[in-house]
Protein backbone atom coordinates (compact mmCIF):
# COMPACT_ATOMS: atom_id res chain seq x y z
CA UNK A 1 0.00 0.00 0.00
CA UNK A 2 1.70 3.40 -1.20
CA UNK A 3 1.28 6.47 1.62
CA UNK A 4 -1.18 7.77 -1.07
CA UNK A 5 -3.77 5.61 -0.83
CA UNK A 6 -3.93 6.69 2.77
CA UNK A 7 -6.34 9.05 4.49
CA UNK A 8 -6.28 10.76 7.68
CA UNK A 9 -9.36 11.36 9.66
CA UNK A 10 -9.79 15.00 8.96
CA UNK A 11 -9.64 13.70 5.17
CA UNK A 12 -11.99 10.82 5.78
CA UNK A 13 -14.21 13.22 7.55
CA UNK A 14 -14.45 15.72 4.66
CA UNK A 15 -14.85 13.55 1.93
CA UNK A 16 -17.83 11.15 3.63
CA UNK A 17 -19.56 13.43 5.95
CA UNK A 18 -18.88 12.16 9.06
CA UNK A 19 -17.93 13.80 12.08
CA UNK A 20 -14.33 12.42 13.58
CA UNK A 21 -15.99 11.39 16.59
CA UNK A 22 -18.11 9.06 14.65
CA UNK A 23 -15.02 8.17 12.36
CA UNK A 24 -13.51 6.82 16.13
CA UNK A 25 -16.71 5.91 17.40
CA UNK A 26 -17.22 3.50 13.86
CA UNK A 27 -13.89 1.77 14.40
CA UNK A 28 -14.65 1.01 18.32
CA UNK A 29 -17.50 -0.45 17.26
CA UNK A 30 -15.57 -2.94 14.52
CA UNK A 31 -17.53 -1.62 11.55
CA UNK A 32 -14.08 0.36 10.45
CA UNK A 33 -10.05 -0.18 10.06
CA UNK A 34 -7.58 2.23 10.49
CA UNK A 35 -3.81 2.15 10.70
CA UNK A 36 -1.13 3.49 12.98
CA UNK A 37 1.32 6.09 12.43
CA UNK A 38 4.72 5.84 13.94
CA UNK A 39 2.98 8.66 15.61
CA UNK A 40 -0.34 7.00 16.36
CA UNK A 41 -2.58 9.00 14.33
CA UNK A 42 -5.41 7.18 12.43
CA UNK A 43 -4.62 6.05 8.81
CA UNK A 44 -7.74 4.92 6.19
CA UNK A 45 -7.47 3.25 3.41
CA UNK A 46 -9.47 4.66 0.51
CA UNK A 47 -11.75 2.16 0.38
CA UNK A 48 -13.62 2.96 3.79
CA UNK A 49 -15.43 5.80 2.02
CA UNK A 50 -17.35 3.18 0.71
CA UNK A 51 -17.91 1.36 3.52
CA UNK A 52 -18.99 4.98 5.31
CA UNK A 53 -21.17 5.26 2.56
CA UNK A 54 -22.89 1.76 2.94
CA UNK A 55 -22.93 2.60 6.95
CA UNK A 56 -24.94 5.89 5.88
CA UNK A 57 -26.91 4.46 3.32
CA UNK A 58 -28.04 1.78 5.88
CA UNK A 59 -28.54 4.10 8.82
CA UNK A 60 -31.15 5.75 6.56
CA UNK A 61 -33.14 2.94 6.32
CA UNK A 62 -33.81 1.92 9.74
CA UNK A 63 -30.93 -1.21 10.75
CA UNK A 64 -29.38 -1.62 13.65
CA UNK A 65 -25.45 -1.68 14.07
CA UNK A 66 -25.44 -4.72 14.35
CA UNK A 67 -26.84 -5.81 11.14
CA UNK A 68 -24.27 -3.13 9.92
CA UNK A 69 -21.52 -5.15 11.34
CA UNK A 70 -22.54 -8.70 10.34
CA UNK A 71 -23.02 -7.26 7.06
CA UNK A 72 -19.81 -5.60 6.63
CA UNK A 73 -18.30 -8.54 8.40
CA UNK A 74 -18.94 -10.65 4.82
CA UNK A 75 -17.23 -8.13 2.87
CA UNK A 76 -13.12 -8.55 2.23
CA UNK A 77 -11.21 -6.19 4.24
CA UNK A 78 -8.46 -5.95 1.73
CA UNK A 79 -10.49 -4.54 -1.60
CA UNK A 80 -13.21 -2.12 -2.43
CA UNK A 81 -16.59 -3.89 -2.55
CA UNK A 82 -17.97 -4.95 -5.66
CA UNK A 83 -21.19 -4.35 -7.17
CA UNK A 84 -22.06 -8.15 -6.35
CA UNK A 85 -21.12 -7.85 -2.78
CA UNK A 86 -24.00 -5.23 -2.11
CA UNK A 87 -26.29 -6.71 -4.27
CA UNK A 88 -25.88 -9.94 -2.61
CA UNK A 89 -25.97 -7.68 0.93
CA UNK A 90 -29.05 -6.14 -0.13
CA UNK A 91 -31.31 -9.34 -1.21
CA UNK A 92 -30.89 -10.28 2.49
CA UNK A 93 -32.56 -7.00 3.59
CA UNK A 94 -35.34 -7.05 1.04
CA UNK A 95 -37.93 -8.70 3.00
CA UNK A 96 -37.61 -6.44 6.26
CA UNK A 97 -37.40 -3.46 4.12
CA UNK A 98 -40.45 -4.22 2.12
CA UNK A 99 -42.45 -4.75 5.57
CA UNK A 100 -40.66 -1.13 7.33
CA UNK A 101 -41.75 0.68 3.97
CA UNK A 102 -46.02 -0.59 4.82
CA UNK A 103 -45.56 0.16 7.88
CA UNK A 104 -44.41 3.61 7.44
CA UNK A 105 -47.34 3.70 5.12
CA UNK A 106 -49.77 2.56 7.28
CA UNK A 107 -48.26 4.97 9.65
CA UNK A 108 -48.37 8.32 7.09
CA UNK A 109 -52.21 7.07 5.95
CA UNK A 110 -53.26 7.76 9.86
CA UNK A 111 -51.35 10.85 10.63
CA UNK A 112 -54.28 12.84 10.13
CA UNK A 113 -56.10 11.25 13.09
CA UNK A 114 -53.05 11.06 15.37
CA UNK A 115 -52.15 13.62 17.98
CA UNK A 116 -48.32 12.89 17.83
CA UNK A 117 -48.51 9.98 20.63
CA UNK A 118 -47.87 6.87 18.47
CA UNK A 119 -51.45 5.45 18.73
CA UNK A 120 -52.65 6.81 15.31
CA UNK A 121 -56.08 7.31 16.85
CA UNK A 122 -58.14 10.04 19.27
CA UNK A 123 -60.78 7.50 20.57
CA UNK A 124 -57.81 4.74 21.26
CA UNK A 125 -55.27 7.22 23.00
CA UNK A 126 -54.10 7.15 26.18
CA UNK A 127 -54.32 11.13 26.53
CA UNK A 128 -57.44 11.82 25.32
CA UNK A 129 -59.38 8.72 26.76
CA UNK A 130 -58.80 8.61 30.81
CA UNK A 131 -59.93 5.04 31.13
CA UNK A 132 -57.13 4.08 29.44
CA UNK A 133 -58.67 0.87 27.62
CA UNK A 134 -55.47 0.22 25.71
CA UNK A 135 -53.75 -0.66 28.56
CA UNK A 136 -54.97 -3.87 29.18
CA UNK A 137 -52.90 -4.83 25.93
CA UNK A 138 -49.74 -3.64 27.23
CA UNK A 139 -47.21 -1.02 27.49
CA UNK A 140 -45.68 0.99 24.52
CA UNK A 141 -47.31 2.53 21.29
CA UNK A 142 -49.81 -0.64 20.59
CA UNK A 143 -51.36 0.70 17.77
CA UNK A 144 -48.17 1.39 15.83
CA UNK A 145 -47.45 -1.15 12.92
CA UNK A 146 -45.45 -3.95 13.92
CA UNK A 147 -41.88 -3.22 12.68
CA UNK A 148 -42.10 0.25 13.83
CA UNK A 149 -42.36 -1.26 17.11
CA UNK A 150 -39.60 -2.92 16.93
CA UNK A 151 -35.95 -2.33 18.22
CA UNK A 152 -33.47 -3.48 15.29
Amino acid sequence: MKDTDQLTVAEVAKRSGFAASALRFYEREGLLTAHRTGGGQRRYERHVLRRLAFIRAARHVGLSLDEIRDALATLPESRTPTKADWARISRGWRSRLDAEIAALTTLRDGLESCIGCGCLSLQRCAISNPDDTAARFGSGALYLPQPLREDH
